[in-house]
């Protein structure tokens, strides 16, 4: 008897062995990325992270953005690039280090400004959720890091993002603000568990006002924080899949993105909206993780298109000297 119950703990326990470790190896449980809180910004991803979650690789330096540590000097032949933005930038646990959009444009635009730069950083300054005025409230924390360019990128539902706020970390499963102490307990938190809601996100989510024009403020003053700091500056604003196509945004999306559109023109901002360059692809669904999120060849034609901006806009400040 004793000696059946002992083969059975041993292979109990063997097959909680070879779950844990086949759930951090396969699908990286147990190491997700965490998160801290900051009064402006409302919260930042944890600095100096390195994980694998689902096979991508995800690396957050100094700063909490996704990429590769910074250095502080900057030589005059490299050109550097800063994107703020949110998941979309980011790129979250489904797109992979080289694949996201920065990486992406790391690579691709040296060849197009070769004359002039011999290296390119593109820095990914980004979390999940963040709006307009969390991506400003950053760039007046850490500043602009002598960067040529500032590209912000938003999506539609952007326009009507809430104030920042603390309030998930550490509350919401998707912002964790530490580890768990085993890959079972986070597949279980996260699978298994119902979610628990966090009643004083209500009256954060139910932000009065003019919202629309509130993140319209916050985006005007990115601009002029990049202008005062000499870098150019890009706004870049990604669709719902469900706008494309019939029968498009909705009429209070349309009036908002009207209102974006007027926007750009008053102040003189370099605007790129992606809806009618979706349209224009024969497959846009081909485009899309999910309905908001790009995947690789999504991330390609923002990419493309950011690019060709961005070499236009080097241009001309080369010409001004």
């Amino acid at each position: 008897m004793k000696v059946v119950l002992v083969v059975s703990l041993a292979v109990v326990v063997g097959l909680f062995v070879v779950l844990e470790v086949g759930l951090r190896w396969l699908f990286g449980f147990g190491n997700p990325l965490t998160y801290v809180t900051d009064e402006q910004i409302g919260y930042l991803l944890a600095p100096n992270q390195h994980t694998k979650r689902f096979g991508n690789r995800i690396e957050i330096n100094e700063y909490s953005m996704r990429g590769a540590p910074v250095q502080k000097s900057l030589p005059s032949s490299t050109l550097r690039i800063l994107l703020l933005g949110d998941s979309i930038v980011n790129g979250g646990w489904w797109t992979d280090q080289d694949k996201t959009i920065s990486s992406l444009m790391s690579h691709s635009l040296p060849s197009a400004i070769a004359r002039r730069f011999s290296q390119v950083e593109v820095l990914n300054a980004s979390a999940n959720s963040w709006g307009p005025r969390n991506e400003l409230a950053y760039l007046q924390r850490f500043g602009n890091f002598h960067a040529k360019v500032v590209v912000l990128v938003i999506n539609t539902d952007d326009l009507f993002a809430t104030a920042p706020t603390s309030l998930p970390v550490g509350r919401d499963r998707n912002y964790p603000d530490r580890k768990p102490p085993l890959a079972l307990v986070e597949v279980f938190n996260r699978y298994v568990l119902k979610p628990q809601p966090i009643s004083e996100l209500e009256a954060v989510q139910k932000e009065g006002g003019d919202r629309v024009g509130i993140n319209l403020e916050a985006i005007g003053k990115i601009h002029e924080f990049a202008r005062q700091a000499n870098s150019g500056f890009l706004l870049v604003m990604t669709p719902l899949l469900r706008e494309i196509g019939e029968p498009g945004p909705r009429d209070y999306e349309i009036k908002s993105r009207d209102r974006l559109s007027k926007f750009c023109q008053e102040q003189k901002i370099n605007y790129i909206d992606f809806l009618p360059v979706f349209n224009s692809t024969q497959s846009p669904k081909a485009l899309y993780h999910d309905h908001i999120h790009l995947n690789l060849q999504g991330n390609q034609l923002i990419n493309q298109e950011i690019e060709k901006i961005l070499v236009e806009m080097l241009s001309y400040a080369s010409r001004l000297g």
